[in-house]
């Protein structure tokens, strides 16, 4: 198997574009699929630099519901119009960043090849969804700037139920697969736990720690615990996109080897 960051936030490979978004090309014994489609159809155009054929692309999983993941669906249709595109139901509400729109494309919703689902899903033994993440363990602060349309057209706290994972099996091994982690990692690996019993032997995903502003001491904090708290799984991290650079680099020295950083256009050492 062979994992690649097709875009995310800083430059890797030579000729590649980066965005604030992120897309993962997948090639497995059985499939070829991607994770996220970035914000743009640049993730096309680093595949094209790369000399990957996207139209071999099998299936698509949406992490969540927003631009930066979904920005370049619609395109992915155009290249790959068989593949099959896997997202929770959720993920096709209004999402905003205060005023800002930052929800998926409507014309989506109007894909035929798009199947739309209601919590956990086995699509085949190599592939697995799950959402279902209710853990509140250091749930991102920044989250609570995130609004989702209610009913009556009011904005509320988004509970990021729309969030799902990917788990990926092959020789004995399983890899977790998440776009923002929104629901907090240490909440999916309980999640992932709960599901298999085990720890994931590798876990990509954001962590969702950026922001703009400095962070407080109090922020540090959770972000060196959070760190601590990874120490103890037998999982190899790798991890980008929402992270921030300083929360990264923190990370980078509280786990040395086992947090790998992620680059546009560049594959990971499995």
């Amino acid at each position: 198997m062979r994992i690649i960051t097709l875009i995310e936030n800083t430059p890797g490979a030579p000729g590649c574009a980066h965005e604030h978004g992120l897309s993962l090309y997948i090639e497995t014994a059985r499939h070829t699929l991607l994770l996220d489609t970035g914000a743009t159809g640049a993730f096309a155009d680093n595949a094209a630099a790369l000399g990957l054929d996207l139209a071999r692309v099998d299936t698509v999983v949406l992490s969540h519901g927003h631009y930066d993941h979904a920005g370049g669906l619609l395109r992915l249709a155009e290249l790959a119009p068989q593949a099959r595109i896997y997202m929770q139901r959720g993920a096709g509400q209004d999402f905003y960043h205060g005023d800002r729109y930052i929800g998926i494309d409507k014309a989506i919703l109007d894909l035929p090849n798009l199947h739309l689902l209601d919590g956990d899903c086995r699509l085949d033994e190599e592939l697995f969804l799950f959402a279902g993440v209710t853990g509140r363990r250091f749930w991102p602060e920044s989250n609570r700037e995130l609004r989702v349309a209610a009913s009556d057209g009011s904005l509320v706290q988004d509970d990021f139920s729309h969030e799902q994972c990917l788990v990926i099996s092959r020789a004995g091994k399983q890899i977790l697969l998440s776009g923002c982690a929104h629901n907090g990692i240490l909440n999916i690996l309980d999640r992932y736990r709960a599901l298999f019993g085990t720890d994931p032997d590798v876990a990509i995903s954001g962590f969702h720690m950026k922001q703009a502003d400095p962070y407080t001491d109090e922020q540090w904090q959770i972000i060196e615990a959070t760190g601590r708290a990874l120490q103890k799984y037998h999982t190899r991290f790798y991890t980008g996109h929402c992270t921030g650079k300083p929360a990264q680099e923190r990370l980078l020295e509280l786990l040395g080897d086992q947090l790998h950083p992620l680059h546009s256009g560049e594959p990971l050492d499995l």
